[in-house]
This record gives structure tokens, sequence and C-alpha cells, in this order.
């Protein structure tokens, strides 16, 4: 899960770039969360909380 979220975020900012280089900044200002982020966390709360996938993905905060 954190890999995920971090995997996530480190690559937000080539998002709709299609960059393959390996040298890049890890974290930097242009760094965020993605809707994918936030969809990994509601598949992970709808599977903690027992709940359906569609339920957690409309309703996650």
């Amino acid at each position: 899960m954190i890999g995920a979220i971090a995997r996530d975020v480190i690559g937000s900012v080539f998002e709709f770039d299609n960059y393959r280089g390996t040298d890049f900044e890890l974290f930097t200002r242009s760094s965020e969360f993605t809707d994918d982020t936030v969809l990994t966390a509601a598949t992970a709360y709808a599977i903690l909380n027992d709940i359906s996938y569609a339920t957690a993905i409309v309703t996650y905060p």
C-alpha cells in the first residue's frame, strides 16, 4: 500500500509524459497525489471494512 501510493506520487510529475529514464528526483514541489492514489486507498478501505468496491469508491473521502 505504501509502495503503491509512493510510486503514484513520485510518478505524478510524469503522468502524461512518456518519460522512461531513471535519473529524476523522487519528490519535487510538483509531486502530488492523483486519482489513482485515491482509488487505491478506497479499494483498501473497502477490503478492510467489508463493503463493496463501488460504495467505497463513490463515498471515499
